[in-house]
């Protein structure tokens, strides 16, 4: 009998629900998974003060759920949710009606306004791809028009920004903003003076998740950025213009022109309006061992709609990124426990490695580690940290596609320098002038192939020759006894060491006790990284037999011809690079390559990617294959291309 699976949401919970369950009942074709999300793509949340304050593209935060699921059994459905019908199974959408069997509830959060006077009708708020967007214009449009504004007081509104909320949303988004105001008054010609940016809670601390002495290193950060922190301050109203600050009795009014909410959450509209379901706190849905709602052997609840206190703790599992990947893996087991009967249900027991916090594109804090056991991160590390926990993310929804797309905005072309490694990987050397190195590299290639078709390595044995000459050559300088038969005139291509008659010992290292560096000063200074397996390939395959050796040479000299060809035209220049670097760690593992040709390892790299763009055939051929490459299911379902 068919199974109906309604996932309501794709957030990060949602989106890694579908996906283990797609992956666990590839082979049911009985059950079928339904992802409904009013929106065509999956948002990263956790990035959005990024888009927010002009640091990386706006494309950047969304992932298309087209693309995530091609080739996969989920049926994705673009509709608002407005009512469930638990009795009955059915959710009410705005376009359908959606019968279910068992439903996933992962419709995630929305903000809270904790009944404030004006908050959501006159702030900007950050939960949204439209947010960050409509935010970003906002903060470039006040600039615009203060550059241009006469009168003093009304300048300084324009000037004037609150941040309300101090936990990771509010802080990660105030020091965005904080960065991008002050490269903003550097465009605009507006003294740093002039600006203010303030960062509102009635807390006594900042992001007080994390230890006293991080939450305070942040806070010292914010200032060193020109952020005022005021702690321990309520939001009483919230106007056209203006914000109510409280302390104690007392009432501030302030004017500004922007002001920005990140001071809470609760689930969305659809899950609050669950009643018949039992609720917590904010409207998350509570729940048994096996995430099941509390009455209900048919809902499964994850992610920030999740109310569970596990076994030994105190506290509710965190609303966060981890809780919604853990959540999601607890899920996708116990429903396909609960359909197939051929597993248990197990209990969620999340285990959580800390917190990591950006605050501006250079500086992070950590807080990482094991359940018992957390350490506090340097800056460096926290950022290095906070990428690699992207990545690994990024691997499960969308694979290499998304991974070398974040490298690109986050390195490749960060903006101003806004990265924890500065701008040292921006695109900053013109492509252009990487065309030269590129066409010299291929001619060289291609003179070096000629140039063993005039010796007759198309037809006559001469690997062996070759390589126990420059063996002996090796031998002698390490042992310094003579060479024996070692051969003057040898050549091989991509300047490997020509065997000399004599040579004196520089360096001669086991690295790793199974890679000997060995370097040796004859005409010029040659190295060898010998390799015990290379070796051993060597003498069981290619000097095995004369018809073995003619048969590597001729790949050999073909691999040369066409590599040259394909660089000194442009075309499929990665391949080609690749191809280079091959063939120099061939020959640097069997005969040492002289130091004088070692440009051409670090040419081979420098023109490695986008090499042949530049008055190259791939300007034309790779957009044309990436058009339909796309297109090839095989690709799209593994996610083998780049956007």
């Amino acid at each position: 009998m068919e199974q109906n699976i309604v996932v309501l949401g794709a957030g990060y919970a949602g989106v890694l629900t579908a996906k283990k369950l797609a992956r666990r009942f590839k082979n049911h074709k009985d059950v079928k998974i339904t992802l409904i999300d009013k929106n065509g793509y999956h948002t990263m949340l956790t990035e959005l003060h990024e888009v927010a304050a002009h640091r990386v593209e706006e494309d950047s935060v969304k992932i298309s759920l087209k693309r995530v699921f091609t080739g996969r059994g989920v049926q994705v459905k673009l509709d608002t949710v407005t009512s469930i019908d638990y009795e009955n199974k059915v959710l009410n959408g705005k376009n359908s009606s959606y019968k279910y069997d068992y439903l996933v509830l992962s419709a995630g959060s929305q903000p809270t306004f904790f009944g404030i006077p004006g908050a959501e009708e006159f702030t900007y708020k950050l939960w949204s791809y439209e947010d960050a967007v409509k935010l970003r214009e906002h903060i470039l449009n006040m600039f615009r028009k203060a550059v241009n504004e006469t009168d003093d007081q009304k300048r300084q509104k324009l000037l004037t920004f609150y941040v309300i909320g101090a936990g990771f949303t509010g802080v990660e988004m105030v020091g965005e903003l904080a960065e991008w105001a002050r490269i903003l008054c550097d465009v605009f010609e507006i003294g740093r003076g002039q600006l203010r940016i303030v960062n509102v809670d009635m807390l006594d601390r900042v992001v007080p998740v994390l230890p006293e002495k991080l939450s305070e290193k942040a806070r010292r950060r914010l200032r060193k950025m020109g952020v005022s922190v005021r702690l321990k301050t309520g939001v009483k109203a919230v106007g056209d213009g203006y914000v109510e600050l409280g302390e104690g009795d007392r009432t501030e009014r302030h004017e500004t022109a922007t002001i920005i909410w990140t001071a809470g959450i609760e689930s969305a509209d659809v899950v609050k309006q669950s009643q018949s379901l039992p609720q917590a706190k904010r409207g998350r849905i509570k729940t048994d061992e096996f995430l099941l709602a509390e009455g209900r052997d048919d809902v499964f609840v994850a992610g920030d709609n999740l109310f569970y206190i596990p076994k030994g703790e105190k506290e509710p599992v965190p609303q966060m990124v981890e809780n919604c990947e853990s959540s999601a893996e607890t899920v996708a087991h116990n429903l396909y426990a609960a359909i197939t009967k051929k597993e248990k249900m197990r209990g969620y027991e999340p285990k959580f490695h800390g917190v990591m916090l950006s605050i501006g594109g250079r500086y992070g804090l950590a807080h990482v580690g094991t359940a018992k056991t957390k350490i506090a991160l340097p800056s460096f590390f926290s950022m290095f940290v906070k990428h690699f926990i992207n990545i690994v993310y990024f691997v499960q929804v969308l694979g290499w596609n998304k991974v070398w797309s974040y490298i690109h905005h986050e390195f490749f072309t960060i903006r101003d320098c806004r990265s924890f490694v500065g701008g040292h990987f921006s695109n900053r050397t013109p492509s252009f002038l990487l065309v030269p190195l590129r066409v010299f590299l291929g001619a060289y290639w291609v003179y070096e192939g000629i140039q063993k078709i005039a010796e007759g390595w198309l037809y006559a044995p001469r690997l062996q020759v070759f390589l126990q000459s420059a063996g002996n050559l090796f031998a002698q300088a390490i042992t310094g006894t003579p060479a024996g038969d070692a051969v003057t005139s040898a050549t091989t291509s991509g300047g490997a060491a020509a065997p000399a008659a004599t040579g004196s010992l520089i360096l001669d290292w086991n690295v790793l006790g199974f890679i000997r560096m060995t370097v040796i000063k004859t005409t010029d200074i040659a190295i060898r990284f010998q390799i015990g397996l290379i070796d051993w390939f060597n003498n069981n395959f290619i000097l095995k037999s004369e018809g073995a050796q003619v048969f590597f040479q001729v790949v050999i000299v073909l691999a040369e011809i066409a590599v040259g060809l394909l660089l000194m035209g442009g075309l499929f220049t990665t391949i080609a690079s690749l191809l280079s670097i091959f063939l120099q760690g061939l020959f640097v593992t069997t005969t040492g390559l002289y130091l004088g040709t070692w440009w051409m390892f670090f040419a081979s790299v420098a023109v490695l990617i986008g090499g042949g763009k530049v008055f190259g055939l791939d300007y034309y051929v790779m957009p044309w294959l990436k058009k339909h490459w796309k297109k090839v299911s095989f690709a799209r379902k593994y996610y083998l291309y780049n956007d």
